[in-house]
């Protein structure tokens, strides 16, 4: 039973395993020039692949796609959408085989549009020349003329995937272009695109991970700045130990360590995902490198050299930069955690100082009520044996008492006793409860 277009199928088992096949290498045959931009962002970018498209007459790829590829006739144009950036490759195979001088005077990018070229105004971050030649039997005139294409830079060069040469000075030259030169022995088509992709993808991949630099550099004064004031506040947190006062000098420093955290926090926020980034993109720079498969030329240093040389201490710079800001933060908690634990210290101090001073009140408080307890009780025994004292006077006037005076005065130490006990029961029913 086909299950090409049945519901057993997972709703992404198509489009991931068609993913593997998304970026399929352009098939390329020396000599052949190419011209390849990285541009930054991902807004406008299908915007601009259709304006090119629509310039030459081809018809522009549906909305939401990757990856596009066409033969264009006087070059082909290989298309890729990335997470930060996308890539334009334009490539065009050339009839006779030209010296390097030539071939980097009469690039593809002289087909584009000038007004399309416009439009990429302060986004290139890339913008590579590459030449795959096939010297055969011109190979003095060439090596000549690739020494004169280079001369003035430091260049890196080296046997790669055991049938070519690569060479390049990762230098931006007169024009605005990187260069590189490739030479094609015993390559097929396909071989030669994948080698050229990966030349292609390390110097891309390579200026995508120095984004980093800057930041890392802009973050260094603030750091330092950061580390001096946190040695500072460590330093008045030992003056104040032990010292009594009302909790003021803790919380001040409470305040400016909290917004030296705040500043941290910041730096850390608009750095971290960048870090990060130049992190996985160095890592795929060096998959690249190692697919290379290099062999070394005497008397010049390989491309793994070179980055080994340059990029990786801008990127040993970027993890210490990291690094530093997560050991700073850590060590501003670690003070923000102390002096909150002193506040909280200082706050339970002082709580306690509220509480003896309400214990003091309500023990004056009981000693005043016990002063006037007895004050109470003649007044309550007066009250009482006034009342008797209308009882009684009511009693003599039928008869069954005769002196109303004499009971009024033998009641009243037992009317007394009586209210004195029943103030202390209540008492002590109180304080039970």
């Amino acid at each position: 039973m086909s299950i090409v277009f049945s519901s057993l199928n997972h709703a992404q088992r198509v489009p991931l395993a068609a993913e593997i096949h998304s970026r399929p290498f352009l098939a390329l045959e020396a000599p052949t020039l190419l011209t390849h931009f990285a541009i930054l962002g991902e807004a406008e970018q299908q915007a601009l692949l259709a304006e090119l498209c629509v310039h030459f007459g081809v018809a522009a790829p549906a909305a939401g796609g990757k990856y596009f590829s066409h033969d264009f006739g006087r070059f082909r144009l290989k298309w890729e959408l990335h997470t930060e950036f996308a890539t334009f490759t334009f490539a065009e195979t050339v009839d006779s085989m030209p010296l390097p001088e030539e071939a980097f005077s009469s690039m593809p990018s002289r087909h584009l549009p000038e007004q399309w070229l416009l439009r990429l105004q302060g986004r290139v971050l890339v913008a590579s020349h590459l030449m795959l030649a096939r010297p055969g039997g011109m190979q003095k005139a060439f090596a000549a003329s690739l020494q004169r294409v280079f001369q003035g830079a430091p260049l890196a060069g080296s046997q790669v995937m055991n049938g070519g040469e690569l060479w390049t000075d990762f230098a931006i030259h007169a024009d605005g272009f990187s260069r590189f030169v490739v030479c094609d022995a015993v390559m097929h088509e396909q071989q030669a695109g994948r080698l050229v992709q990966r030349v292609l993808e390390i110097e891309t991949y390579r200026m995508m991970a120095l984004l980093a630099l800057p930041l890392a550099q802009a973050a260094l004064p603030e750091l330092n700045a950061a580390e001096a004031e946190l040695a500072t506040l460590a330093g008045a947190l030992v003056e104040a130990d032990g010292k009594v006062d009302d909790g003021s000098t803790e919380q001040n420093l409470l305040d400016r360590i909290t917004h030296l955290a705040a500043r941290i926090e910041k730096v850390s926020a608009d750095t971290s995902y960048r870090f990060a980034a130049a992190k996985a993109y160095f890592g795929l720079v060096i998959a690249r490198i190692e697919e290379l498969r290099e062999l070394r030329i005497e008397g010049t240093p390989t491309v793994e050299e070179f980055m080994d040389r340059r990029l990786a201490p801008a990127m040993n710079t970027c993890e210490a930069v990291a690094a530093r800001q997560h050991a700073l933060a850590g060590r501003i908690a670690n003070c923000n955690d102390l002096l909150r634990t002193r506040v909280g210290i200082v706050q339970e101090a002082q709580n306690r100082m509220i509480l003896q001073s309400m214990n003091a009140r309500a023990a004056q408080q009981l000693r005043l009520q016990q002063a006037v307890e007895g004050l109470s009780v003649a007044a309550i025994t007066y009250y009482v044996i006034g009342l008797i004292g209308y009882s009684a006077k009511g009693a003599k006037t039928l008869g069954w008492v005769g002196n109303p005076e004499l009971v009024m005065g033998v009641l009243v130490p037992v009317v007394a006793g009586g209210v004195w006990i029943g103030l202390r029961c209540m008492h002590k029913r109180l304080r039970h409860a």
